[in-house]
C-alpha cells in the first residue's frame, strides 16, 4: 500500500508549472490529439474530471505497468495541455507531482460527449486552485484510500464527493461512494475519510442525515469511517455509538470503522462494525456482520442523471479482475 498522504498542516503553497505548455488548445491541436490520445489517456481525463486531483503515484498504480511508463506519458500529456500539474511544498520531504485536468483535456472530454467545456463547469484557474485548497490533503487522502482498493482489483464503482452531492442531495454528504465485489461477497458503501482535524461532534452530526437518507430510499447503505490512527478511531467509536443508539431506527444505518494501524490493505481484515468489539473483517465479509441485508448496487441510492457518467476505476483493456 502506498505511503499515507501528508497532513494538511505539513503542506505549503503549491508550485504550479510556470512554463507555458508547448501546445496551445487550438482547433489544430485538437485535430492532432485525435490521433495521439489512447483509450487510457481519455479514461485518465475522465478520472481527473471526476476526482479533481490525483498524484503521479496514484495514476501509475491505477493505469500503468510501471512508474517510469507513467511519468513519461504524463509528461507528454502535460506538454499537450491535456493535463495540468503542480507540486505542493512540504515542510519535510518532497511531495509527488499532482495532476489535474488541463484545457485540452477538458475539450476532449466535452466533445467526446457532445458537450461544451462550459457544460462540464471547467475553469482552468478554479481547477488549478485546488493546489492552494485547505482540503487538498483530505482529497488526496480519500483518493488514496480508493486507489488502494482499486489496485486490489475488485472495485466496481467509485463516485467522487461532487457526484455524490449532485446525486444524493442535502441529506448526506459523503466523501465518496464505492462498490466492492469479489466471489465471496459484495458491498456498496459510503466513505467518510477523517484526517483527525474535525471535531468528533462534527462526525457525529452526520449520522442523522445518513439515517434519513436510508429511510427515504429504503436502502441500507453502510457508512465506512476511515481514521488516521487507532487512538482517533477508538475515541470516535464511542461518540459514534452513542449517537447511533439515539437514532429512531439504528439498524437502518450500518457503520464500520478502520485505521491504518496496523498498516494493512483497506480491503483486508481492518474493518470493525460499530456494534461489535471484534474481530475485524474484510470488505466482502462485512455484510455478514449486520442482521439485515445491505445495499449491493453499483449506483448509490437516489442517484440522478449527471452531465457525464462516472468513469470506471480502471482503464480500458485493464487486466484487473473486476473488469
Amino acid at each position: 500500500m502506498n505511503q499515507l498522504p501528508a497532513r494538511q498542516n505539513l503542506l505549503r503553497q503549491g508550485r504550479t508549472d510556470r512554463r507555458t505548455p508547448r501546445a496551445a488548445n487550438t482547433a489544430e491541436h485538437q485535430a492532432r490529439l485525435a490521433s495521439r490520445l489512447t483509450a487510457r489517456d481519455r479514461w485518465l481525463v475522465a478520472m481527473l474530471h471526476e476526482h479533481r486531483v490525483l498524484t503521479g503515484d496514484q495514476i501509475a498504480a491505477l493505469g500503468f505497468p510501471s512508474s517510469r511508463a507513467a511519468r513519461a506519458r504524463l509528461r507528454e500529456l502535460w506538454c499537450w495541455s491535456v493535463l495540468d500539474r503542480f507540486q505542493p511544498v512540504l515542510a519535510r520531504g518532497t511531495a509527488p507531482m499532482h495532476y489535474v485536468l488541463g484545457p485540452a483535456g477538458a475539450t476532449v472530454l466535452a466533445t467526446g460527449h457532445g458537450l461544451d467545456t462550459t457544460d462540464l463547469g471547467y475553469r482552468r484557474n478554479r481547477t488549478l486552485g485546488i493546489a492552494h485548497s485547505l482540503r487538498l490533503a483530505h482529497t488526496i487522502g480519500c483518493n488514496q484510500l480508493l486507489t488502494d482498493l482499486a489496485t486490489h482489483g475488485h472495485l466496481r464503482a467509485w463516485w467522487s464527493e461532487q457526484r455524490c452531492a449532485r446525486s444524493i442531495g442535502d441529506l448526506a454528504r459523503p466523501d465518496a461512494y464505492a462498490h466492492w465485489a469479489t466471489p465471496r461477497g459484495e458491498l456498496g458503501f459510503f466513505v467518510e475519510y477523517d484526517t483527525g482535524t474535525e471535531a468528533l461532534r462534527a462526525l457525529v452530526s452526520k449520522l442523522p442525515g445518513y439515517h434519513e437518507l436510508a429511510r427515504a430510499t429504503g436502502q441500507r447503505t453502510p457508512v465506512l469511517f476511515r481514521f488516521p490512527s487507532a487512538q482517533r478511531e477508538a475515541n470516535a467509536r464511542h461518540a459514534l455509538h452513542r449517537a447511533w443508539t439515539e437514532l429512531d431506527d439504528p439498524e437502518l444505518l450500518p457503520i464500520a470503522t478502520a485505521s491504518p494501524e496496523p498498516a494493512i490493505h483497506p480491503a483486508a481484515e481492518v474493518w470493525l462494525p460499530l456494534t461489535t468489539s471484534g474481530p475485524r473483517r474484510a470488505l466482502d465479509h462485512l455484510p455478514q456482520a449486520w442482521p439485515q441485508p445491505t445495499t449491493a448496487h453499483e449506483d448509490p441510492p437516489a442517484a440522478t442523471s449527471a452531465a457525464l457518467p462516472p468513469p470506471p476505476p480502471y482503464p480500458p483493456n485493464s487486466a484487473h479482475p473486476a473488469r
